[in-house]
């Protein structure tokens, strides 16, 4: 694998940080199906997951339970609980967003996030990523043979999916059957969820957790291993590793009129321990951009 930073941030640091160290992933969706493997072949660190760890009580795709905070917040509050649960110095977690996508119609989208804490160093890294293709969906349905269409377009039964009441009404909290992966028990469930529904319908939705979604397990394994080569680079100040993107500055001028844009013009790293700051143009070495990207010369 070829890292996207440079480990030479510093030429002082000569060594892994993390070689031969374990870290407490705070998962109960079997990440570390994906991430395991990037952390060891980069980093020589072994992943272990603690037994009995609920990381649902932190937020659920399907909204029973809400995420006490942002993205950030919540993973790093699944970390600490792994690290609490396994005595680890080290823990990582992932979280996830998934919906509309906030600008095209008709389309999804998806954030992963990925938190990593160094108690040692007092440290903590963030990698954040747009998901560039995700299955997310929803539909509702009577019977199955309304849904074909949908559900081989989200890539069931290889990814899995939730059904629940459409219109549950005020009788009770909703009823959710998740990560079915097979046709009997679609059709079993849908229509049992159908019949509880205020309006004969159920919600088909896709199953976004990691253990029964394959593209999101892509997804998350990309983070990993970003995350992974961020900590090979080290502070030129202070050899602290994980320097890496916080940031950018956007402005990148318009070829034609020479205006900024809302392209990336610069980006900005920083140093997880000492707050050191480095700005650095586009790695792609970009120095207009094309008028297509200019609110003045493409309105």
């Amino acid at each position: 694998m070829q890292s996207r930073q440079q480990h030479a941030t510093n030429p002082s640091a000569q060594t892994n940080a993390y070689q031969g160290r374990s870290v407490a992933l705070a998962t109960m969706h079997g990440k570390e199906a994906v991430i395991a493997e990037p952390f060891d072949t980069l980093l020589g660190l072994e992943v272990v997951v603690p037994e009995t760890l609920n990381t649902d009580l932190l937020g659920t795709f399907t909204g029973e339970v809400e995420r006490p905070g942002d993205m950030r917040a919540t993973a790093r509050q699944k970390a600490l609980l792994g690290m609490q649960a396994s005595g680890h110095a080290l823990g990582v977690a992932s979280e996830g967003a998934y919906g509309p996508h906030p600008v095209l119609p008709f389309m999804a989208s998806g954030t992963e996030l990925m938190f990593f804490i160094d108690t040692e160093r007092s440290i903590e890294v963030v990698e954040v990523m747009v998901v560039p293709k995700t299955n997310f969906g929803s539909t509702t349905a009577a019977t199955t043979a309304e849904i074909l269409e949908f559900v081989n377009r989200v890539g069931f039964p290889a990814h899995g999916l939730i059904v629940s009441p459409n219109a549950p009404g005020k009788s009770g909290p909703v009823t959710f059957r998740k990560g079915i992966c097979d046709r009997a028990t679609l059709d079993e469930t849908l229509l049992d969820m159908a019949r509880r529904s205020d309006d004969g319908r159920a919600l088909v939705q896709t199953d976004m957790r990691a253990h029964v979604n394959p593209t999101r397990q892509d997804a998350i394994r990309s983070l990993a291993i970003r995350l992974a080569e961020r900590l090979l680079c080290y502070c030129p100040a202070c050899d602290t590793p994980g320097f890496g993107i916080i940031s950018v500055e956007h402005g990148l001028p318009c070829e034609l009129c020479k205006l900024p844009t809302r392209m990336t013009l610069h980006e900005i790293h920083q140093c997880p321990a000492c707050s050191y700051e480095h700005t650095s143009p586009r790695p792609d070495g970009l120095t207009e951009a094309d008028a297509q990207y200019c609110d003045r010369c493409n309105p």
